[in-house]
């Protein structure tokens, strides 16, 4: 499945001015990075994958229908997948991003 470009189009209109913004193409999606981090992706299996603080997550899987990435069969700690069915609203997906990017800028920029 490909990534949603619409989805991918609401994220770029999220971090539109973010500092050090690029975007990439992976894990079949999209990925929008900050500083060469990535913090949120328009992911090819349908919703957005989210870099999050490894410290929050059990509270944000409590609270939210987020659950934790998994690759390989493996969980992926401080990374969650978020369904298209909870980001249809500007401020659920706002969320997020805003999750993700703040993450992702807490972090030291890779070279």
């Amino acid at each position: 499945m490909a990534y949603d470009e619409k989805l991918a189009e609401r994220i770029r209109d999220l971090v539109e001015g973010e500092s050090r913004l690029t975007e990439q193409k992976m894990f079949g999606g999209l990925a929008f990075l900050i500083g060469g981090i990535m913090a949120v992706a328009a992911s090819g299996q349908g919703g957005v994958m989210v870099r999050v603080d490894p410290a929050t997550v059990d509270k944000l899987l409590a609270t939210t229908a987020a659950r934790v990435v998994e690759m390989s069969g493996r969980p992926m700690r401080g990374w969650l997948r978020v369904g298209p069915e909870h980001l249809r609203a500007k401020r659920q997906l706002a969320k997020w991003v805003e999750l993700g990017t703040s993450y992702a800028r807490s972090l030291p920029a890779k070279r």
